[in-house]
């Protein structure tokens, strides 16, 4: 059996979600964590300590006053050894606070539980807390939560589909973190004004969805329920969720509130229902770490700033070389070129692949088998995309829609040619903003 045969049936043989049932264990604080502070769809924050300065557990070390942004934390105590501009893995530069760690732990002063009595409230606790979308593009939930028109919101959908391969964090996130998971839906609930609410989950997650359910009825929490979906990727996609669970379709470039849904991470939801109960802001998350070249796989409590590398060694370091390490899932995450750089926010999963797992089979030529547009779950044609972006036919490409492209990667997937479509169409959706904007 030929390197890519091989390949393919590996990826068709399950789902991998090899640490479903590894109990979330606590990564001990690393020596020297390193924040970015562009951790956010939006303006980065700017530094409020400098160099040696001690910080504390839960004090606000980064912000800006820009409209979209979220505040960054101290995920640990200790004193801040330097303020350092690297390269990220999205081309960019990241500004890094590093902070050499005392192994104390001690909590910021300043922590207490909010207090909410009105939406306004609501809404500026949710900013304080730090919160961003845990689960994809780490959008900041203080804007997520006050649409343009509050009264058109009728359903929350909490996302906790987790249908890529290999991550399991959310999946443990809804067993050990139950009641967070419901007492942060029923708040968002209420102080939006959503008497429809919706745990949107997949059909091989039994375990969560039984134990939900039954602390939903045994809290008396009135319009939340959970919603089974199909074990099919991707169903955890925004649009594929909306449409599912609510039956309403939307379009790209649309967000949600415009059909009347707020959609958020069931990670994120945990993380709120933690907050108002303790106060401690957004400074540490699960992570499922796995891989071949992984020795000992599991879910691991990490503190933002973490490096990777420390992660790793955490689980027992490389047991192979490593040949690809992807942020988030084999899917949609995205790989890294270092195991220096830091877990962040929206950071579910740590995956170190090895040469056998990160084999790419060669490119072939397209055979026309129309495979791609039957995986496309918003029915684009994937190959006639990709043909106009490499003719640089901006009016072809939005007479193709590819705005409407999720990035979801099915039709890479399933191309027999082995074709780098996804990849195509995001690079397409760059040139066709670019040359809008010109």
């Amino acid at each position: 059996m030929s390197s890519s045969a091989k390949h393919l049936q590996s990826i068709d043989a399950g789902h991998y979600k090899n640490t479903a049932a590894c109990e979330t264990v606590e990564m001990p604080v690393p020596a020297v964590v390193k924040i970015p502070l562009g951790q956010h769809i939006g303006a980065p924050c700017k530094p409020l300590v400098q160099k040696g300065d001690e910080v504390k557990v839960g004090q606000l070390i980064g912000d800006t006053d820009a409209f979209v942004s979220a505040p960054i934390h101290s995920s640990v105590s200790g004193t801040v050894t330097g303020i350092e501009t690297i390269r990220n893995f999205m081309g960019g530069n990241d500004t890094r606070i590093v902070i050499e760690t005392d192994g104390k732990q001690t909590e910021w002063e300043g922590i207490e539980k909010p207090e909410v009595n009105d939406f306004q409230g609501f809404i500026k606790a949710v900013r304080n807390s730090g919160l961003t979308g845990m689960g994809g593009a780490s959008f900041p939930s203080h804007i997520k939560f006050n649409p343009k028109d509050l009264s058109a919101v009728d359903t929350l959908i909490v996302n906790g589909a987790e249908c890529e391969p290999f991550i399991t964090s959310d999946h443990r996130t809804m067993l050990e973190a139950t009641d967070d998971v419901i007492d942060g839906a029923a708040m968002v609930m209420k102080w939006m004004g959503i008497e429809n609410g919706y745990i949107g989950i997949e059909e091989n997650k039994p375990d969560a969805i039984a134990k939900l359910d039954k602390r939903i009825a045994e809290k008396g929490v009135k319009g939340l329920k959970t919603f089974t979906l199909q074990s099919r990727y991707p169903k955890g996609a925004e649009r594929v969720l909306i449409y599912e669970v609510a039956g309403r379709r939307l379009d790209g470039g649309a967000l949600p509130a415009d059909v009347g849904v707020v959609v958020s991470n069931v990670s994120s939801i945990a993380f709120l229902g933690q907050y108002f109960r303790t106060g401690m802001p957004l400074i540490q998350r699960r992570v499922t770490i796995d891989g071949d070249a992984i020795a000992e796989p599991k879910n691991v409590y990490v503190k933002f700033g973490t490096m990777i590398k420390d992660l790793v060694e955490f689980a027992g370091g490389y047991k192979k070389q490593p040949k690809k390490i992807i942020m988030g899932g084999p899917m949609m995450g995205r790989s890294v070129f270092s195991d220096e750089l830091s877990i962040v926010k929206n950071n579910n999963a740590i995956l170190v692949f090895d040469e056998d797992q990160a084999f790419l089979p060669e490119e072939t030529a397209c055979i026309n088998c129309g495979r791609c547009h039957k995986a496309c779950p918003v029915n684009l044609l994937p190959v006639a995309l990709a043909d106009a972006y490499l003719h640089k036919d901006v009016d072809r490409l939005n007479q193709l829609h590819v705005m409407q492209c999720m990035g979801c990667g099915s039709c890479s997937f399933i191309c027999p040619a082995h074709r780098p479509l996804s990849f195509m169409h995001t690079l397409a959706k760059g040139f066709v903003k670019e040359a809008s904007s010109k």
